[in-house]
């Protein structure tokens, strides 16, 4: 049986379908398409545009069972790399990273990533605020399971949302973002002290809420340092947890004396980042 449908009901549905498909588009300019591999997916997010510096995101999807990897990777592990250099009109990008997890190796040690998804929030500075900005980065990241596996990902994204769909997702990862502290902050988490105890030992003292589980990182001045995983000390002074680290993995010709070293201490859904020197 057919069915007729007077020509002024169809151009209404036309328009409704057309304003429907114009939405998706401008929901589709907020974030890229997924490229996917086996074990996951990767694409970037453009927060609203106003002014100079802008909002995105890289988002990371991994399969149950799979990691990939922190700035610092810990023991073993390599961090994802970004290349956004063929950028239009961008003067600097800025990578900030969520606060970690700790993993078993598989080898005795201890590696720092993210599992199941993540965003890595991106700071980004126009060169001229009037100009369309086009975000192009070149991703190398691995996924781990028992194995190691590298990816490669090249995806664009243009910035052209006064309200982007995806702002409250690129808020939601920049509150995991560790926020900068100094020693001695009257906060309920937060590092008391840090401290050599001869000349290749560290000990830094921590206050932390009842009950939660802490874990703290530490990051030399540059990426060549190879500093170790901080491991909590049983019987430490009474009401303070103590963490240790050897000063082990210097580049060549480093000395410790002086160094500048980043702090991410982590409890519960609290993250902070001390920068301090070594005495």
């Amino acid at each position: 049986m057919n069915v007729m449908v007077p020509l002024r009901a169809a151009l209404g549905a036309t328009a409704i379908l057309s304003v429907a498909c114009a939405a998706c588009e401008v929901r589709a300019e907020d974030a890229s398409p997924w490229q996917r591999d086996a074990h996951s997916a990767v694409r970037l997010l453009a927060g609203s545009r106003s002014g100079a510096v802008l909002l995105g995101g890289v988002a990371i999807q991994l399969q149950p069972g799979w990691h990939t990897y922190w700035r610092t990777p810990g023991d073993s592990g390599v961090p994802p790399r970004f290349d956004f250099s063929k950028s239009d009109n961008v003067e600097a990008v800025t990578v900030l990273w969520p606060a970690p997890r700790k993993f078993d190796d598989g080898a005795g040690g201890t590696s720092l990533g993210y599992t199941q998804q993540l965003v890595l929030p991106l700071r980004i500075v126009a060169k001229n605020a009037d100009r369309p900005v086009t975000l192009r980065a070149a991703i190398n990241y691995a996924v781990c399971e028992r194995i190691c596996i590298p990816v490669d990902a090249n995806t664009e994204l243009g910035f052209a949302s006064v309200a982007s769909t995806e702002d409250g997702t690129l808020s939601e990862a920049l509150n995991a973002v560790p926020k900068p502290a100094n020693v001695g902050d009257p906060n309920p988490l937060t590092i008391l002290d840090v401290k050599r105890d001869g000349k290749t030992n560290v000990l830094v003292d921590v206050t932390a809420p009842e009950g939660k589980d802490v874990s703290l990182f530490v990051e030399g001045p540059t990426p060549d340092w190879a500093l170790p995983v901080p491991k909590l000390v049983e019987h430490g002074p009474p009401g303070v947890k103590r963490f240790a680290f050897e000063l082990d993995g210097l580049p060549p010709g480093a000395s410790a004396d002086g160094a500048a070293l980043k702090l991410t201490l982590v409890g519960g859904d609290r993250a902070y980042e001390f920068n301090v020197n070594l005495n």
